[in-house]
């Protein structure tokens, strides 16, 4: 439970120096004059470190243990997002973005090769459904402070109470984290028996993976790219567009934004308790469910989400509730399953990295999009996006019927 409680608050604190920039980006803008094309550009240099951090955290977290590298990821975001409030130069706030992006990168590969360690294949899924609630409370909460501080004393306080915030949950998780049980005098946990289509003896240090489990790992990493660059649109422009086509305040798009994350928190869960209770652990055919559901959200908010403040708070909630979920799973216990309890470090850092990849391209190609004004051309790029993740899941439920796939 320590070590539970270690691991999901250090990446739930994690987004009160990821969230802020989000909250005050048209604040920041106002205050410096940067418009839309420049507040894409800056965010696109922590996407870009974020993108890299992946693939380095994956391969370093597998070599050094997760400890070591989420305890120094936490410790340079809160200076770097620290430093963000005291900032007012272009190239500056990209070298920070970028340190920050780095750091980032470090918590859910690392966290996720934690949680691998701890609990075994049939309660993976709803454990780790639980547990990924960490990155929707974590959007919730640090959106909240971060909007509640723009209010009452400006945008440079968003940043600041955020690093407090990770400051204090830092020092509980160095007391509190361990990477295996066997450091603490347990017993290593194992699967009660090997998955179906997998050896039951994990690969060994530096042996290549087998040939369908780099295909899956693809397919899942594929998947991922088009999920993630959704979740990070909604987060990154739906505060500014609530303030600048639905014209509210700042504080207030701050607040409404939270529907997003709040509905995700239930879909998580729900998700979770589903794959391991109703599909005998199966991840891949419950996300495709929830992936097509995410399809008609994207499609709503397409249609819908110009029209009115409503309209388009409803549409964000359903496509958090349906998109939190298949990405939580196929990138938590999904990352497990297939890169083994041994790899799951790598296969995590593999498939979020992937992801980041979507978020990059997602916050240029909309920076650009916005800055002309063309909602609806950037509203029906995320339809897109949902469709072709719906069309990798299906690619990986073809492949579990033909035995290539335990998913």
């Amino acid at each position: 439970m320590r070590v539970f409680a270690a691991t999901w608050l250090s990446y739930f604190g994690l987004y009160f120096c990821r969230k802020p920039y989000s909250i005050v980006k048209k604040d920041l803008g106002d205050a410096n004059g940067w418009g839309a094309d420049e507040l894409g550009t800056i965010y696109a240099c922590y996407l870009v470190a974020y993108a890299m951090g992946q693939f380095l955290a994956g391969a370093f977290g597998q070599r050094l243990g997760p400890r070591t590298i989420v305890l120094t990821g936490m410790a340079v975001s809160i200076v770097a997002n620290a430093a963000f409030g005291f900032t007012n130069s272009a190239p500056l706030f990209m070298v920070f973005m970028f340190c920050n992006g780095l750091a980032q990168a470090t918590g859910w590969s690392a966290n996720v090769g934690t949680m691998a360690t701890w609990y075994h294949r049939q309660e993976r899924g709803r454990v780790m459904g639980v547990w990924a609630t960490n990155f929707q409370a974590g959007g919730v909460a640090a959106n909240a402070l971060a909007a509640w501080a723009l209010g009452a004393w400006g945008y440079q306080y968003a940043f600041f109470t955020g690093s407090v915030v990770l400051f204090v949950l830092w020092g509980f998780f160095i007391f509190n984290q361990r990477n295996r049980p066997e450091d603490v005098g347990l017993k290593p946990v194992e699967d009660p028996a090997p998955a179906e289509g997998q050896s039951a003896a994990p690969v060994a240090d530096g042996a290549a993976w087998p040939r369908a489990v780099i295909i899956n790992l693809a397919l899942v990493s594929a998947f991922y790219f088009f999920l993630k660059s959704i979740r990070y649109a909604i987060w990154s422009w739906a505060p500014y567009l609530l303030q600048t086509h639905h014209k509210l305040s700042g504080a207030d798009a701050g607040f409404a934004s939270t529907a997003f994350d709040v509905a995700g928190i239930v879909g998580v869960i729900a998700i979770g308790f589903a794959s391991d209770r109703l599909f005998a652990g199966r991840r891949a055919m419950v996300s495709f469910l929830f992936v097509l559901g995410l399809v008609g959200s994207c499609a709503m908010l397409y249609l819908a989400g110009p029209v009115s403040v409503t309209l388009f708070t409803i549409s964000i909630t359903l496509v958090g509730f349906t998109l939190y979920g298949p990405d939580a799973l196929m990138s938590g216990a999904g990352a497990i399953d297939v890169g083994s309890r041994d790899r799951a470090v790598l296969a995590a850092g593999v498939i979020n990295g992937a992801g980041s990849v979507g978020t990059v391209i997602q916050e240029l190609v909309l920076g650009k999009l916005l800055a002309k004004d063309d909602l609806g051309s950037a509203l029906a790029l995320l339809f897109v996006s949902a469709t072709a993740a719906a069309g990798c899941l299906g690619l990986i439920l073809l492949r579990n019927r033909r035995g290539s796939a335990d998913l």
